[in-house]
């Protein structure tokens, strides 16, 4: 996972003089970045909403690899990338009673550990793509988790419409908004208060840049921080960049929102 530093997080992906340079440091990637930007540009096409065309992209990558489809170049680093989310939310406040809404779940990287620690029946899984959603379903048999009676829901935005008010303690959404375009990170925060307890607390990761904001194959978003927590506090929320997680080794960055009344729960 490459690091944050100072002129990573200036760069600006979509320019073609990056692009140039990233193929001269990278000879071998230029092929099938060609490939994937013809068939992104075709199923963008063929699909102008947002979410329908992500939709696709994670049809056709989860029928190459459904680890590779959420982000993991190999076995190893799926288990490590789940456990770095795992063992950081558990530090954080994360505890075994409580409910948690994982947006995103993909193939359960992470949430086959969630599913595992808490409660049975309090882990509520959702994705727009029903290809993961199958992956997913292997991921929970694999490790003998059928007891733990998870959720897995497909749904096509982020209104949250069919769960109930002041339900969850935890919303979490790793590696969505890097995904996502303004307008479907807005629907989000315009939405979750409602579904939040009091003291619950919704964390999230987005690719951060200290540049222009910007996207590449409208797959990938790079957005300022302020913007986001802006973003947040402009629907009540209070939000908050998590220092500690930059430590970690994770290309992402972390943001905490919470309910404006409340105070954010402190960790033990």
């Amino acid at each position: 996972m490459p690091k944050k530093t100072p002129r990573s997080l200036a760069a600006n992906r979509a320019r073609l003089s990056h692009k140039a340079a990233y193929a001269l440091r990278n000879p071998a990637r230029v092929v099938p970045y060609i490939r994937r930007a013809l068939r992104d540009r075709w199923l963008r096409f063929k699909y102008p909403d947002h979410v329908d065309y992500y939709r696709a992209v994670m049809a056709s990558d989860t029928a190459a690899n459904p680890e590779a489809a959420v982000g993991s170049r190999s076995h190893d680093r799926w288990l490590a990338l789940g456990q770095m989310q795992f063992d950081f939310l558990v530090e954080h406040g994360l505890q075994k009673e409580h409910r948690m809404l994982d947006i995103g779940c993909g193939n359960l990287r992470a949430g086959w550990r969630f599913i595992q620690y808490l409660d049975a029946g309090n882990y509520y899984g959702i994705d727009i793509s029903p290809d993961i959603l199958i992956a997913a379903k292997k991921t929970l048999a694999r490790y003998e988790l059928q007891d733990k009676l998870p959720h897995l829901t497909l749904t096509h935005d982020l209104t949250f419409d069919f769960l109930p008010d002041g339900h969850f303690d935890v919303v979490h959404a790793h590696s969505v908004f890097s995904h996502s375009p303004i307008e479907v990170i807005d629907e989000c925060f315009a939405n979750v208060a409602r579904i939040l307890t009091p003291r619950g607390f919704f964390d999230f990761t987005f690719d951060r840049t200290e540049g222009a904001e910007h996207q590449v194959l409208r797959e990938d978003f790079y957005y300022r921080t302020e913007t986001l927590t802006a973003l947040a506090e402009k629907h009540g929320l209070t939000a908050r960049f998590m220092d500690d997680w930059e430590k970690l080794p994770h290309g992402q960055s972390k943001i905490r929102v919470t309910r404006a009344e409340a105070p954010a729960p402190v960790a033990d």
